[in-house]
């Protein structure tokens, strides 16, 4: 190939869009939500047992989360052993909760309270 054959690729600037102007609004009922699946998956409980009230305050979201709390069978001595005492447990689970939802819904979370409503103890599956 000559060097006439070959042409020199064109010098192109890239313009960044212009900034985009509006509104996001997310509805209370779909933080909510959100909140609800996030705190049931970090708890391990049914999404069900799990109740969450939300307030707004210094722009950012306080939580409240009403939840069973998993534990080991009570036959089981080596996993009641091996387990956390339940307000470690607890204060573990606020943490990740707050960090998760923070995440979630790209606000800062004040504060999270969680109410143990009761315990559970997960069913054992059968290895056929």
């Amino acid at each position: 190939m000559s060097a006439e054959a070959v042409d020199t690729p064109e010098r192109t600037t890239v313009v960044a869009p212009p900034e985009i102007r509006g509104a996001v609004r997310v509805r209370p009922r779909a933080i909510e939500k959100a909140v609800r699946e996030a705190s049931a998956a970090t708890m391990g409980a049914p999404r069900g047992d799990v109740s969450v009230e939300i307030a707004e305050w210094g722009g950012g979201l306080n939580v409240r989360v009403a939840t069973k709390l998993q534990i080991p069978a009570l036959d089981d001595t080596e996993a009641i052993r091996a387990e956390l005492p339940i307000l470690e447990r607890v204060r573990e689970l606020q943490s990740a909760l707050a960090t998760e939802l923070s995440r979630l819904t790209g606000r800062e979370i004040h504060r999270v309270t969680v109410t143990v409503t009761g315990a559970m103890i997960p069913e054992r599956k059968r290895v056929r």
